[in-house]
């Protein structure tokens, strides 16, 4: 399996986004992945839709889209507040689907705080076309390390 790694197969990646380093555990199972923070703070994670990726209709898989929904509106905790987070909630609407060969993005926004306790709503999209919204409760935990 180490092959799907290979420089050559890899791709051209749109401005801005780089390989997210996450090559073991859950997130070998369903990357690649990628993100791009922008100077400002606002981020965006993402990945191509790839054959494991997919349903029996050859779609992007609704557990796929949740697994990346919740680590792309959970990063708000990571940029906002620097903390490790675990999910407490998240609730989704499917809107869209995304086939083989498309680029999903998604990312969040804090929207609320109480005490450890935060809430973010979010949005995975593909191109122009809105795939899936949300929100989600995060727990912080401790401190993440500085960069």
């Amino acid at each position: 399996m180490t092959d799907d790694l290979l420089e050559e197969n890899a791709i051209s990646l749109p401005e801005g986004y780089q390989l997210l380093n996450w090559f073991s555990g859950f997130g070998r199972q369903i990357g690649p992945l990628y993100e791009r923070i922008e100077a400002d703070g606002r981020y965006s994670r993402a990945f191509l839709v790839q054959e494991h990726h997919t349903n029996g209709m050859n779609n992007c898989h609704g557990g796929m889209l949740m697994a990346f929904a919740d680590m792309a509106f959970g990063h708000a905790i990571t940029m906002s507040v620097h903390r490790y987070w675990v999910t407490v909630r998240l609730l989704t609407d499917f809107l869209s689907g995304a086939k083989v060969g498309e680029w999903v993005e998604g990312t969040g926004e804090l929207i609320g705080q109480e005490d450890d306790f935060y809430t973010v709503k979010g949005r995975i999209w593909c191109g122009d076309r809105t795939i899936m919204t949300g929100t989600g409760v995060f727990k912080a935990l401790g401190e993440r390390p500085a960069k």
